[in-house]
């Protein structure tokens, strides 16, 4: 008796081929008067059906990825290099934005002087997508996740972005 192990619209290594490709189509091999198929093959559209040994599933990045406790936050730094009377036209005249990624209310993100006084609103918004990066991670993995576990009830659009989420986060644990 069988089970399938990979499931319809998984990304998985075909080892044999060396190669990453979708599932297309689980394919049971059933007996007569059994419940379940006595072997399951997958259908990946490389010209053969291959067996579950010969596929290896996409790991998810278990690198320094521990978002769970991480509480980014702009706080406002005192503009040293200006009075606020000559910065009127900034977000918060006198202030700039600085992203807190520790516990302390010092470390992270500080753009310099001079480029936020170029385009402060360009920079106040890049402080807050910064400081709002552990949510969308976490967004991310729960989307991989939930595709994950939906296996063939997913429309083929978030089929789509939870491929494209799995390659964001493998971009930001790659090294080097």
């Amino acid at each position: 008796m069988a089970k399938a192990q990979f499931h319809k619209n998984q990304r998985v290594y075909v080892k044999p081929v060396g190669t990453w490709a979708l599932i297309e189509h689980v394919v049971p091999h059933w007996a007569k008067g059994l419940d379940e198929p006595i072997r399951v093959h997958y259908d990946v559209g490389l010209g053969r059906e291959f067996t579950a040994d010969e596929l290896q599933a996409e790991e998810p990045a278990t690198g320094e990825r521990k978002t769970e406790g991480d509480f980014w936050r702009v706080v406002r730094a005192r503009n040293k290099w200006q009075p606020a009377e000559d910065c009127a036209r900034h977000p918060v005249p006198g202030t700039y934005p600085v992203v807190v990624t520790g516990k302390a209310e010092w470390g992270g993100w500080r753009v310099p002087g001079a480029e936020y006084d170029l385009d402060p609103a360009r920079v106040e918004r890049q402080a807050r997508m910064i400081a709002n990066s552990p949510r969308l991670m976490n967004f991310a993995s729960g989307l991989i996740e939930w595709a994950r576990r939906s296996g063939e009830d997913m429309p083929n659009e978030l089929v789509e972005l939870a491929h494209e989420a799995q390659d964001v986060l493998t971009a930001i644990d790659e090294q080097g």
